[in-house]
């Protein structure tokens, strides 16, 4: 005979698995407004500019917009690579770190 489903104990641990999802995603888009400067915008204008992006239906600039969030996260990647095998990008990861403080001074 077999074991009866608890249906409640399953949807119960669907719902947990739900939560938690979007609490990630809801911290990993917190980070991409940090690692991006945007922290500094006002939550209106952060608020109006996601408004036009998510509104715009032009293929050109949403495929510029794209290349640009690709090269921003190769930019990223890149940086996180051990300070020995970063010859020729030395100076960039310092202009970088700078953003993110002033984009905090701006938050606080």
């Amino acid at each position: 005979m077999r074991k009866p489903r608890d249906y409640d104990a399953e949807l119960k641990a669907l719902e947990d698995k739900a939560r938690d999802l979007k609490a990630r995603k809801v911290q990993q888009l917190g980070e991409l407004v940090i690692s991006t400067g945007a922290d500094a915008l006002t939550a209106d204008e952060l608020a109006g500019a996601l408004i036009v992006l998510a509104e715009t239906r032009d293929a050109g600039k949403r495929e510029a917009w794209a290349k640009r969030g690709a090269a921003f996260f190769q930019s990223r990647a890149r940086r996180s690579v051990p300070a020995p095998h970063r010859d020729a990008g030395g100076a960039q990861p310092q202009s970088d770190s700078a953003q993110p403080a002033s984009g905090g001074a701006g938050a606080a």
